[in-house]
């Protein structure tokens, strides 16, 4: 398993406008593979489990599309519950005042990187295929 405090590259910076698709990748949350994302508002890359606060079921309305029309908030497809991108509390819907979980990403040398730490780890890298007989 890949090192806690060894960053992880999800994705070049350019693959994130301002309120535009987010980037999915996969996080290791006790042993189970869960869903993640980041997406840039305000010019910032910030970066959560890909799990409402209301009900833990994926927030994007089709792959990438976590934003609602305005570009200003996230929202859960499943209970219209609104989120603050750069904070990640939720301001209305079934969870309001309730948090996404945060994971620690940074933007540099033109990529987003993601830090695991004790509780969002990388997962294992997928072995390679074996060559046929």
């Amino acid at each position: 398993m890949p090192d806690m405090a060894e960053p992880v590259r999800i994705c070049d910076s350019g693959a994130l406008e301002d309120g535009g698709l987010g980037v999915r990748f996969q996080v290791d949350v006790r042993g189970r593979l869960v869903s993640a994302f980041v997406v840039r508002y305000a010019g910032a890359v910030h970066g959560y489990l890909n799990q409402c606060a209301h009900v833990p079921m994926e927030m994007d309305w089709q792959e990438g599309q976590f934003f609602e029309s305005s570009g200003l908030y996230l929202m859960c497809a499943t209970h219209g519950a609104i989120y603050e991108p750069d904070s990640g509390r939720c301001v209305g819907g079934p969870c309001r005042g309730a948090h996404l979980s945060k994971l620690d990403v940074a933007e540099r040398d033109g990529a987003v990187w993601w830090r695991p730490d004790a509780l969002f780890r990388a997962p294992a890298p997928t072995p390679a295929p074996l060559p046929p007989a």
